[in-house]
């Protein structure tokens, strides 16, 4: 696992990797838009039951809660903050298996592929 950074919040809903911190800053540089939060979220559906979001949102909305992780600001809405509480998000590069993956300590069960649970 990845070195974790950590905030002065020592009630974080979510953690940030610093390997994941570092693969979202470089992707935000391609959308040419300044001042971006990545919102961090869970919808209904997938094959697990819930499936877990990320967007770029140039919006903060009264129903969110931010987080910051080496400057980089994080979004989750109200209702995502149950089911994610303690998620940890990781990017781990290389040719097969990479990309970013959700450790939820919530997630009962959840799909082959990683983006989908059941709490």
């Amino acid at each position: 696992m990845s070195e974790s950074i950590k905030t002065e919040n020592k009630n974080e809903v979510v953690t940030v990797t610093s390997s994941a911190v570092a693969e979202v800053r470089r992707l935000m540089k391609l959308e040419k838009e300044d001042n971006l939060y990545l919102r961090l979220g869970v919808e209904a559906g997938g094959c697990s039951g819930m499936s877990y979001s990320m967007t770029f949102d140039s919006k903060k909305t009264d129903f969110d809660r931010e987080f910051e992780f080496d400057g980089l600001k994080v979004i989750v809405d109200f209702k995502a903050l149950r089911p994610l509480s303690g998620t940890i998000l990781e990017y781990q590069g290389g040719l097969l298996g990479g990309g970013f993956q959700f450790n939820n300590p919530n997630a009962k069960r959840s799909c082959g592929c990683g983006s989908s649970f059941s709490c």
